[in-house]
């Protein structure tokens, strides 16, 4: 992800704002990547297997990308879009710190 391109994530009074899409029922868990919708929006492309009933997608979701990102899980929420596959996650911490840590990460995606 080069500096022009757009991103996913956006700093946030109390830490970073990530904008992610989710497929629930997937094979695996894992990190699709970073891809840029239909309607010019950047979101973090993310499948789970858990079915997207009970909060069951959202929890993998947070597990998946607690492990990936090494933060602890309660620093990691789903800030709107709970019932939808494109949500907005917050991550809690230094905005400068957490998205420089996020940029190098998503950097070793491609």
């Amino acid at each position: 992800m080069g500096a022009a391109e757009a991103s996913p994530f956006a700093a946030a009074d109390d830490g970073v704002a990530i904008a992610v899409k989710v497929t629930p029922r997937a094979s695996r868990d894992r990190v699709l990547g970073i891809q840029t919708l239909a309607d010019g929006k950047t979101v973090l492309a993310v499948a789970v297997t858990a079915a997207p009933a009970d909060g069951k997608a959202n929890a993998a979701l947070i597990r998946l990308l607690d492990k990936e990102w090494r933060v602890a899980r309660s620093t990691l929420r789903v800030a709107a879009g709970a019932g939808a596959r494109r949500k907005r996650l917050n991550l809690e911490g230094d905005p400068d710190r957490l998205l420089e840590a996020l940029a190098n990460w998503a950097g070793d995606l491609t």
